[in-house]
């Protein structure tokens, strides 16, 4: 079962595409671009549709999604955490 998906290899964070991710659940990723899959453990619940991180990121870190730089990191991330708006931000404000 497919989990989360991403775009490119370069990714720091993918798409949770299944309702009921729960902490401590092994999640594995499809990398469409290379039609490769890579794994991560959830450390929190994610929502459906929300973003998991797939590499520890720090303060000022660019979050890379879909192949481009979509935001920086405010606040530290652990892979397998929920990346949402609490900890990512635009960098266009």
């Amino acid at each position: 079962m497919i989990h989360f998906v991403l775009h490119d290899a370069k990714d720091t964070v993918a798409v949770v595409v299944v309702e009921g991710v729960k902490a401590g659940t092994e999640l594995k990723g499809w990398i469409m671009d290379e039609d490769k899959t890579t794994s991560v453990q959830a450390l929190q619940d994610i929502p459906i549709g929300h973003k998991v991180a797939l590499r520890d990121m720090k303060p000022g870190d660019t979050v890379w999604k879909y192949g481009i730089d979509m935001g920086k990191v405010v606040a530290p991330i652990k892979a397998g955490e929920h990346a949402h708006v609490h900890n990512i931000k635009t960098k266009r404000w």
